[in-house]
């Protein structure tokens, strides 16, 4: 096949699924957010020479500019989570990714949140309950993040903020497997914190995703 052939052979696979093996629904406490400005490297996402996805698992880690880290969002688990829908038609279609992330309380840091993400095109990690990580946001697509608040009409009422996310990809939210440089941990660390970049926070430690620090914010937004 000369250089310039494009190979349009079906991509097609068998897709398994062992009866009795458990599908485990939703997302855990911990999502993490980071303005695309401050990404520096992206992991990539194996094509053919088609431009076809080969794979939907992201090769490689974020690298970012210094100072500057991904931001954590603690949730309600029973009401966050991610879901993907087609859209457009053919030859044009693609994902809609879409994010639910409701956040308790109402308070100061909690409002301060649409400052931050309104009007800004973010990536946003989620880890799924059975602990794998997914992408909402690329290279290619503005990503969508608008924040609501309810206060709650009653004793018996919630008073949460919600984050809904919306972003176009040509998969369901991809996997990642790199890392996660918290303000207060590597997340998912592939090398161990003794391979640290010049920017990473002193305390950095080995993170599991499902902590419940707050973080000092003292990163870049």
């Amino acid at each position: 096949m000369s250089a310039n052939t494009v190979s349009c052979s079906p991509l097609a696979g068998s897709l398994n699924w062992c009866e009795g093996k458990p599908v485990f629904p939703g997302i855990r406490r911990r999502c993490w957010y980071i303005h695309k400005s401050n990404i520096t490297r992206w992991p990539t996402l194996p094509k053919d020479s088609a431009g076809r996805p080969t794979s939907s698992v992201y090769q490689g880690s974020f690298e970012l500019a210094a100072d500057t880290y991904f931001h954590h969002v603690d949730l309600l688990v029973s009401k966050s989570g991610i879901s993907s829908d087609p859209q457009g038609e053919v030859p044009n279609q693609t994902q809609l990714n879409k994010l639910e992330a409701v956040h308790p309380g109402t308070d100061e840091e909690a409002t301060m949140l649409a400052a931050y993400v309104n009007n800004s095109d973010c990536v946003w990690i989620t880890q799924t309950a059975n602990g794998k990580y997914r992408v909402l946001g690329n290279e290619m697509y503005e990503t969508v993040s608008k924040v609501s608040q309810n206060n709650g009409k009653g004793a018996s009422d919630s008073a949460s903020t919600t984050v809904s996310v919306e972003v176009p990809d040509l998969i369901p939210a991809p996997f990642y497997e790199g890392e996660i440089w918290d303000i207060d941990a590597i997340v998912n660390p592939a090398d161990g914190p003794q391979n640290a970049p010049a920017h990473a926070p002193q305390n950095a430690i080995s993170g599991s995703g499902s902590g419940s620090g707050s973080g000092s914010g003292s990163g870049n937004e």
